[in-house]
């Protein structure tokens, strides 16, 4: 029965293709129908499931879960007012020199807004509504222009300190201090658990690293289309008023000012979360681009989206609890601890199923359920957890790219009004792919491109001491706060 957490994400990842239902409605679903095998088996009994209430109630008393709805908020007010088309065409008028400056003025709003979107899905949005039709009337193929605002809306998954990068570094976290937990509290390497700030530094270098390469790339795949010079009025329109050019310099500076405070400790995500929600709605009123039935629109999707993540976090919680009853993570960890290769080849194995879940799971929905299952482990075999961390984020990046699956590229193409060729897109996606790879590579096999703020020791190569069962036991009683009777 220990395997029985694995076919349980197998159900769901089936059942989120078949159903289309919620992924939080087939987790919570499925979680109940293996709770109902688990105690009927006599794998677990339910005064273990009582102390599930008491967690949840832990998890949202969580102070980084108060950034999550203002960084929705955030992304909804961009979707709302028209602040990243100012932004779009006053950087596509500045690099107009270029020869290409609508697709790099579409990477650098990508890059700049990415991390305040929130989510993959809300950046395609806003981005599939702004920059690809004025990438269309440039000339651009189709194909190429949906390639782009792929690579663009995935930029936040990389660039701190996004929403992604705020939940990740909570359930690294969680996870590393599960491997200290197994270890009986004795450290491997690193002199502390991993927090937050240290996937924002780890993450700095290699993003920077991927950012300039992909703007090397939007140029060299676009220098020799002469139509960017020729339909420059068609594509950026009238031109912009003192006013306009005034607010895209300025909120440039707000955004660029709040993201660099929060990566380099000066601000608390939330605090910037809640001074650029700040900003934008004082944009809107000054503006007068606010109206009521914005505001209202922005609101309701504020609570629909912070709610969805919510319910999403929860059901991930009450579904990884029973994968654990079910001690699918301890056979993991025997499984990992076997195979061959050091802990370059349990990595190897552990960022190889991240990158086939990534194609059918969003980024929360692998925060939430995949990574509390399959790094606890890992970290037992390689110690540097912000160095994993870095390379989860660049796998799940890459997995949202990959045609004709990945999920940027599915939600792109959803927001498509005309027909894609897959052929086509594939090879517009090619060149984003390589330069992902090359930084994959690089971090993989340079480690010390990773910024740490603390030293690491090299990677486990025997295996973890095993404990007993009656030991495993009572630290997932413990786990699990199940109070034990007298």
């Amino acid at each position: 029965m220990e395997s029985a957490g694995l076919w349980m994400l197998v159900l769901v990842a089936v059942m989120m293709v078949a159903t289309g239902l919620p992924a939080w409605v087939l987790l919570i679903g499925v979680a109940l129908v293996f709770v109902v095998v688990g105690v009927w088996a006599g794998v677990f009994t339910l005064p273990l499931l009582s102390a599930i209430p008491s967690r949840l109630l832990g998890l949202l008393e969580n102070d980084l879960l108060q950034a999550l709805p203002l960084y929705v908020f955030m992304g909804a007010l961009l979707n709302r007012l028209p602040l990243a088309e100012i932004l779009l065409r006053s950087g596509a008028r500045a690099l107009r020199w270029t020869g290409c400056g609508m697709p790099l003025a579409g990477l650098g709003l990508g890059a700049l807004l990415a991390p305040m979107n929130g989510s993959v899905g809300a950046g395609a949005a806003m981005l599939a509504r702004t920059l690809q039709p004025r990438l269309d009337a440039s000339g651009m193929p189709a194909e190429r222009s949906a390639a782009l605002v792929c690579v663009s809306s995935t930029l936040g998954v990389v660039i701190p300190p996004s929403l992604v990068l705020i939940l990740l570094g909570d359930a690294m976290l969680r996870a590393h201090t599960e491997a200290v937990n197994a270890l009986g509290g004795r450290m491997i390497g690193e002199g502390r658990i991993i927090n937050t700030q240290d996937v924002f530094h780890g993450a700095l270098i290699p993003a920077a690293i991927l950012l300039a390469l992909c703007i090397a790339a939007t140029w060299w795949t676009s220098r020799r289309q002469s139509s960017h010079r020729n339909a420059t009025r068609e594509v950026i329109g009238t031109p912009l008023t003192r006013g306009e050019w005034v607010t895209a310099g300025s909120m440039t500076l707000i955004v660029v000012c709040l993201l660099g405070g929060v990566v380099l400790g000066y601000l608390y995500a939330v605090e910037a979360a809640a001074t650029g929600g700040v900003a934008l709605f004082g944009f809107g009123l000054v503006s007068r681009t606010l109206t009521r039935e914005t505001l209202k629109a922005t609101l309701r999707d504020t609570i629909v989206i912070s709610g969805a993540l919510f319910a999403l976090l929860i059901a991930a919680t009450v579904f990884t609890l029973i994968i654990r009853a079910f001690g699918t993570d301890r056979w993991l960890a025997a499984l990992l601890a076997d195979i061959g290769g050091g802990g370059y080849g349990a990595l190897a194995v552990v960022l190889l199923i991240l990158g086939v879940c990534a194609l059918v799971l969003d980024a929360f929905e692998m925060i939430f359920v995949v990574i509390p299952l399959v790094i606890p482990p890992l970290l037992l075999r390689v110690p540097d957890a912000t160095w994993v961390a870095v390379l989860t984020l660049l796998m799940l990046q890459a997995s949202f790219l990959v045609p004709p699956f990945g999920y940027s590229v599915l939600m792109v193409r959803n927001r498509t009004p005309h027909h894609l060729d897959g052929r086509a897109l594939t090879k517009a996606l090619l060149p984003y792919l390589a330069v992902q790879l090359m930084v994959f590579a690089l971090v993989l096999v340079f480690p010390n491109i990773v910024w740490r703020d603390t030293p690491v020791a090299p990677a486990q190569t025997t295996p973890v001491p095993s404990q007993s069962e009656d030991a495993l036991r009572d630290m997932l009683s413990k786990q699990l706060g199940e109070q034990k009777p007298e």
